[in-house]
């Protein structure tokens, strides 16, 4: 067993190792303990963290110590989640969306709105909503969170209240393998893609489709029934609407499909090219285009070679009930397997 202890250097947290058997131990400086789990699923990355990190309480435990720990060790959890990309709370005692919401707020992060949304999604308390309603039994494909607008999230927050039967797990990605690969395998494409991003065009009614992955009406998507309310949030979004009566098409872009992470200095594929946009294949919505930013379509060998590098690449874990996953936004993609056997309810939370 491998036990850190933390110890306070520089704006983060360091650990210092003490090698025992095969699991780890993080210790808090608090006096409290994560225990850092290996689950078959993960990747190990060069740096020698696993993605996504999977913290599981090392004591018995309750909900109001979960939260402190949490406050008492945020730098160093924020050092975890900046060098992993994602990390996976198992075994603690979260059992109800407002418990969830109450780990939430103990995070201390700011809730970004969903406006300009497009997904159906239902509010279920505090800053808690439903995950994407459209039928469980649709895959839905990978992408990071709203990147078709400027003020996206940088945070998620996944919460398992009900565990899936079978099937309808969340797999993440790390964005910038991706890239790393793409730019590899389709350099003129990637180059395209860094020259000219893309665009993307959603046609939606003012009423919500849960059928659809992008089933969000205009009102839901803009929070209003004034067309030119719409219209001026959508602008502040950098998306132009064009009403055909009830009926309007949400042109967003073109916007960047590379992002430079200077943090981390690493580029993400920030896009949601990942898998075919063309044809009878297409992985979103028929309602739903995208294109480069210069008019031009995107070649489908390209997004054959990106389907296999996300298989490849991707981490697949099955939700357990009281799972809580914390994702950057920033450096991981996320989607969702199909449900093969009910019941599953996840929640979801978008931070700043």
């Amino acid at each position: 067993m491998h036990v850190y202890t933390c110890v306070p250097s520089g704006p983060y947290i360091c650990l210092k190792k003490i090698v025992y058997r095969t699991t780890y131990i993080m210790q808090l400086s608090t006096g409290k303990f994560f225990r850092d789990e290996r689950l078959p699923e993960q990747k190990f990355s060069v740096d020698g963290i696993h993605f996504p990190m999977v913290l599981s309480p090392a004591t018995t435990t309750n909900i109001t110590a979960f939260e402190e720990a949490i406050r008492a060790e945020m730098q160093w959890l924020e050092s975890i989640l900046k060098k992993s990309g994602a990390i996976l709370f198992r075994g603690f005692p979260v059992s109800s969306p407002s418990d969830f919401n109450d780990v939430v707020e103990a995070f201390g992060f700011p809730e970004a709105l969903y406006v300009g949304g497009r997904a159906p999604r239902t509010k279920v308390v505090g800053r808690i909503y439903t995950a994407n309603e459209s039928p469980m039994d649709k895959r839905i494909p990978f992408h990071h969170e709203m990147n078709y607008v400027p003020d996206f999230p940088s945070k998620l927050f996944f919460f398992c209240e009900e565990e899936p039967g079978e099937g309808g797990e969340t797999p993440i990605v790390l964005s910038n393998v991706i890239y790393e690969k793409m730019k590899e395998k389709q350099p003129e494409f990637v180059g395209k893609l860094e020259k000219h991003g893309v665009k993307y065009t959603t046609v939606a009614g003012d009423e919500d489709h849960p059928s659809a992955i992008a089933g969000r009406g205009w009102k839901s998507t803009y929070m209003t029934h004034d067309k030119k309310v719409a219209e001026e949030r959508a602008a502040k979004l950098g998306t132009k609407l064009e009403w055909m009566g009830n009926v309007v098409k949400m042109i967003s872009g073109p916007m960047p499909a590379i992002k430079y992470d200077e943090k981390r200095r690493i580029k993400t594929w920030f896009n949601n090219l990942t898998g075919p946009v063309n044809g009878d294949d297409k992985v979103f919505d028929q309602a739903t285009c995208v294109e480069l930013g210069n008019g031009e379509l995107v070649p489908n060998d390209a997004m054959e070679d990106c389907v296999r590098f996300l298989e490849e690449e991707c981490v697949v874990i099955p939700w357990k009930k009281g799972d809580i996953m914390l994702v950057d936004n920033l450096k991981v993609l996320h989607s969702r397997q199909p449900l093969l056997k009910p019941p599953r309810r996840i929640l979801v939370a978008l931070c700043k």
